[in-house]
Protein backbone atom coordinates (compact mmCIF):
# COMPACT_ATOMS: atom_id res chain seq x y z
CA UNK A 1 0.00 0.00 0.00
CA UNK A 2 1.53 3.55 -1.17
CA UNK A 3 2.07 5.82 1.57
CA UNK A 4 -1.27 8.07 2.28
CA UNK A 5 -3.34 5.60 0.83
CA UNK A 6 -6.27 5.34 2.71
CA UNK A 7 -8.50 5.11 -0.14
CA UNK A 8 -10.04 1.86 1.37
CA UNK A 9 -11.45 4.04 4.08
CA UNK A 10 -12.98 5.95 1.55
CA UNK A 11 -16.93 6.49 3.04
CA UNK A 12 -15.30 5.45 6.53
CA UNK A 13 -14.23 8.97 8.35
CA UNK A 14 -13.11 7.39 11.74
CA UNK A 15 -11.74 4.64 10.26
CA UNK A 16 -9.93 6.79 7.57
CA UNK A 17 -8.26 9.10 10.92
CA UNK A 18 -7.53 5.49 12.89
CA UNK A 19 -5.56 4.81 9.75
CA UNK A 20 -3.84 7.94 9.54
CA UNK A 21 -3.01 7.80 13.06
CA UNK A 22 -1.69 4.20 13.15
CA UNK A 23 0.16 5.22 10.13
CA UNK A 24 2.13 8.59 11.54
CA UNK A 25 3.02 6.24 14.74
CA UNK A 26 4.40 3.74 12.59
CA UNK A 27 6.18 6.43 10.42
CA UNK A 28 8.01 7.89 13.69
CA UNK A 29 9.34 5.03 14.96
CA UNK A 30 10.61 3.47 12.33
CA UNK A 31 12.51 6.55 11.21
CA UNK A 32 13.54 7.19 15.07
CA UNK A 33 14.31 3.50 15.66
CA UNK A 34 15.59 2.32 12.45
CA UNK A 35 17.16 5.09 10.67
CA UNK A 36 14.50 5.14 7.93
CA UNK A 37 14.62 8.79 6.44
CA UNK A 38 12.13 7.73 3.67
CA UNK A 39 9.07 4.94 3.55
CA UNK A 40 9.48 2.02 6.38
CA UNK A 41 11.68 -0.30 6.74
CA UNK A 42 10.07 -3.91 5.67
CA UNK A 43 9.16 -4.72 9.39
CA UNK A 44 7.24 -1.40 9.38
CA UNK A 45 5.77 -1.56 6.25
CA UNK A 46 4.24 -5.61 7.24
CA UNK A 47 3.06 -4.15 10.67
CA UNK A 48 1.23 -1.53 8.94
CA UNK A 49 -0.42 -3.20 6.17
CA UNK A 50 -1.20 -5.81 8.41
CA UNK A 51 -2.84 -3.08 10.79
CA UNK A 52 -5.18 -1.67 7.93
CA UNK A 53 -6.50 -5.53 7.67
CA UNK A 54 -7.29 -5.45 10.84
CA UNK A 55 -9.07 -2.11 10.46
CA UNK A 56 -10.58 -3.07 7.13
CA UNK A 57 -11.91 -6.29 8.88
CA UNK A 58 -13.16 -4.81 12.59
CA UNK A 59 -16.81 -6.27 12.80
CA UNK A 60 -17.61 -2.78 14.78
CA UNK A 61 -16.72 -0.17 11.84
CA UNK A 62 -17.24 3.41 12.42
CA UNK A 63 -18.65 2.36 16.20
CA UNK A 64 -15.58 0.80 17.31
CA UNK A 65 -13.57 2.16 20.23
CA UNK A 66 -9.98 2.38 20.40
CA UNK A 67 -8.13 -1.00 20.10
CA UNK A 68 -6.98 -1.24 23.91
CA UNK A 69 -10.61 -0.57 24.64
CA UNK A 70 -12.36 -3.32 22.31
CA UNK A 71 -14.25 -6.51 23.63
CA UNK A 72 -12.34 -8.38 20.73
CA UNK A 73 -8.45 -8.85 20.41
CA UNK A 74 -7.94 -9.19 16.78
CA UNK A 75 -4.78 -9.11 16.45
CA UNK A 76 -2.22 -11.50 16.78
CA UNK A 77 -0.42 -11.85 20.36
CA UNK A 78 2.97 -11.06 18.46
CA UNK A 79 1.73 -8.17 15.83
CA UNK A 80 -0.32 -6.32 19.39
CA UNK A 81 2.78 -6.70 20.94
CA UNK A 82 5.06 -4.45 18.03
CA UNK A 83 1.85 -2.43 17.79
CA UNK A 84 1.83 -1.41 21.73
CA UNK A 85 5.70 -0.45 21.71
CA UNK A 86 5.27 1.45 18.46
CA UNK A 87 2.80 3.66 20.20
CA UNK A 88 4.81 3.56 23.46
CA UNK A 89 7.46 4.81 21.75
CA UNK A 90 5.48 6.74 19.22
CA UNK A 91 2.74 8.75 21.88
CA UNK A 92 4.97 11.64 22.96
CA UNK A 93 5.94 12.20 19.50
CA UNK A 94 2.73 12.53 18.03
CA UNK A 95 1.57 15.32 20.43
CA UNK A 96 4.38 17.44 18.31
CA UNK A 97 4.41 15.84 14.61
CA UNK A 98 0.36 15.33 14.43
CA UNK A 99 -1.22 17.43 17.23
CA UNK A 100 -4.85 16.96 16.24
CA UNK A 101 -4.29 12.98 15.10
CA UNK A 102 -3.30 13.01 18.81
CA UNK A 103 -5.89 14.68 20.29
CA UNK A 104 -8.51 13.25 18.33
CA UNK A 105 -6.89 9.65 19.36
CA UNK A 106 -6.73 10.87 22.77
CA UNK A 107 -9.56 12.89 23.78
CA UNK A 108 -12.26 11.50 21.55
CA UNK A 109 -10.85 7.81 20.73
CA UNK A 110 -9.81 6.72 23.51
CA UNK A 111 -13.08 7.67 25.59
CA UNK A 112 -15.41 6.13 22.86
CA UNK A 113 -17.21 3.19 24.78
CA UNK A 114 -16.45 0.04 23.63
CA UNK A 115 -19.80 -1.40 21.27
CA UNK A 116 -21.23 -4.32 21.87
CA UNK A 117 -20.27 -7.35 19.49
CA UNK A 118 -22.43 -7.82 16.62
CA UNK A 119 -24.18 -10.88 16.54
CA UNK A 120 -22.97 -12.65 13.87
CA UNK A 121 -19.35 -12.72 15.15
CA UNK A 122 -20.24 -13.33 18.40
CA UNK A 123 -22.16 -16.68 17.30
CA UNK A 124 -18.74 -17.80 15.75
CA UNK A 125 -16.10 -19.74 17.33
CA UNK A 126 -12.66 -18.03 17.73
CA UNK A 127 -13.48 -14.45 17.23
CA UNK A 128 -11.98 -12.44 13.94
CA UNK A 129 -9.32 -13.55 14.40
CA UNK A 130 -6.59 -14.36 11.41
Amino acid sequence: MKRNDYSIFANEPRMRREARTIDAMIRIYCQKNHGQAQGLCEGCTELRDYAFLRLRKCPFGEEKSTCANCRVHCYRPDMRERVRDVMRFSGPHMVYRHPILAFMHLAVDDRRPAPELPKRVASQSGGVSE
